[in-house]
């Protein structure tokens, strides 16, 4: 019988496509590829019996097309804070055999480098949210300004079957770099920041 799962928290979500990034609204990514992540913060969370509060996870993809039509390869980089015990559960989910949204897109990206088990550091602040890992990964948000005034805008999205999150603040990604497994560099492109919550069918 599978292991009973919750997770909830915080999740960013960056990429190579233009602010708002149209694949949340089913249309093709901006440049016709799409090159992104996340970086999930469980806020509270247990996999059957292990407790994953306050870890960190991460997997980006480069995507030589739109998302659906795979052949993603890309790279997960997991909190070393985590134990054995929350390391194993941690890949279980991400593997996606067990469901959430790694259960819905886990076959797009075939091609997995690590888990590589990294310190991060992080600061989640809405579309201000900075989160490093050493060398091998970098992001860091700010909010889109006006071009005409100059003056901050504050745009967000309600997505009521949104896989990965369903409510969340769009800002500009001042940072954006993965240097492990994958290479991405995309400053200046889409970022989003929400709660997120998912659990076990």
């Amino acid at each position: 019988m599978a292991e009973r799962w919750h997770l909830n928290g915080k999740v960013l979500v960056v990429c190579n496509c233009d602010w708002g990034c149209p694949c949340n609204f089913n249309a093709l990514p901006t440049t016709g590829k799409c090159e992104g992540g996340w970086v999930w913060h469980v806020e509270d969370g247990a996999f059957g019996g292990v407790k994953l509060d306050s870890l960190t996870f991460s997997l980006f993809v480069n995507w030589p097309g739109p998302i659906h039509e795979g052949n993603g390869e890309g790279v997960i980089l997991i909190d070393e804070r985590a134990d054995v015990a929350q390391r194993k559960a941690i890949e279980e989910l991400l593997g996606g055999k067990v469901g959430g949204p790694w259960g819905v897109l886990g076959w797009t990206w075939p091609k997995i480098h690590g888990p590589y088990f990294v310190g991060y550091e992080l600061s989640f602040d809405g579309v201000n949210t900075r989160v490093r890992c050493g060398d091998m990964f970098e992001a860091e948000g700010a909010a889109i300004t006006n071009p005409v005034t100059g003056a901050e805008i504050h745009p967000g999205v309600v997505l009521p079957e949104g896989i990965i999150l369903k409510r969340g603040d769009f800002g500009t990604s001042t940072r954006f770099r993965v240097s492990k497994g994958i290479e991405l560099d995309h400053p200046g492109k889409y970022l989003a920041v929400g709660p997120f919550e998912y659990a076990s069918a």
